[in-house]
């Protein structure tokens, strides 16, 4: 067996699977489940075994793993301000954090930035216990980080990377971070209502910005006809990825799975 590579997403209403082969830098399996409604961390972990149980390629050796949490308990700190002993502080205004917490923080080296969020220890422990020493980050840190490396221009522009009930922002100008934050919604309403008033807190003209879409969004969702109705630049971002894909993933299954292919790259 080649050298494989697994990335996981963890999010409240649901779960993502991808193996990448690196021996032939190709996508070679990948598996997307959806609850119903958001499950708890004790829940998800027995999501994660069914999965285990019932998926045959999940039983291959696997050189590498990554896990991505993706939620909304998460805050940004400038690395030069940031203090690992402190890293619970920079958490406590905006979410409820339990003695039994584990916080945990990942470095956007582009800027220098560190996003500090809690991880479900309960699932961090399942894949040590299955595959031993392993990396996770929360996703918001790959989305950044992917954005920043390639987005050098003078311009502002807004990237929407979309999940199912919840989507995150990130907003750069001249290669640096105005914003990230994450948003969960109920109807294209919420979901419009979100990206405008977070433009008017600064001050940016939708008629003026471009807007990048990406995740789980296409032109004929409902989403994008609300989008499109408010801001006239939009467009779906090009994943540029050094994978060898097969004509089954197109451009709309790439953006949709960015977040997992851009955490497990091949060399």
């Amino acid at each position: 067996m080649n050298k494989l590579k697994l990335s996981i997403q963890v999010c409240l209403n649901g779960l993502s699977f991808l193996i990448l082969d690196c021996e032939e830098n190709q996508l070679v399996w990948h598996k997307k489940t959806t609850f119903q409604k958001e499950f708890n961390p004790a829940k998800i972990l027995k999501e994660i075994e069914l999965v285990y149980e019932k998926e045959e390629f999940l039983q291959n050796p696997i050189e590498e793993v990554m896990l991505l949490f993706s939620n909304e308990l998460y805050s940004i700190v400038p690395e030069e301000y940031f203090i690992e002993e402190e890293a619970s502080n920079y958490l406590k205004f905006n979410t409820k954090i339990l003695k039994t917490d584990v916080v945990a923080h990942d470095l956007i080296e582009v800027n220098n930035l560190v996003i500090v969020y809690i991880p479900f220890t309960n699932i961090t422990n399942y894949f040590f216990d299955k595959y031993g020493e392993f990396e996770y980050k929360h996703s918001i840190s790959v989305f950044a980080q992917a954005i920043l490396s390639l987005e050098k221009s003078l311009l502002t522009k807004v990237y929407l990377n979309n999940y199912t009930n919840s989507y995150d922002l990130v907003i750069v100008r001249n290669g640096k971070l105005l914003l990230s934050n994450s948003f969960t919604y109920d109807s294209a309403e919420d979901f419009i209502y979100y990206l405008l008033f977070t433009l008017e807190q600064l001050k940016l003209d939708p008629s003026e910005i471009d807007l990048i879409l990406t995740g789980e969004i296409s032109e004929e969702s409902s989403f994008y006809q609300i989008v499109y109705t408010y801001i006239k630049n939009v467009q779906f971002l090009k994943p540029d990825l050094n994978i060898n894909f097969t004509e089954e993933y197109n451009n709309q299954f790439q953006r949709e799975a960015f977040i997992l292919l851009k955490s497990i790259e091949c060399e």
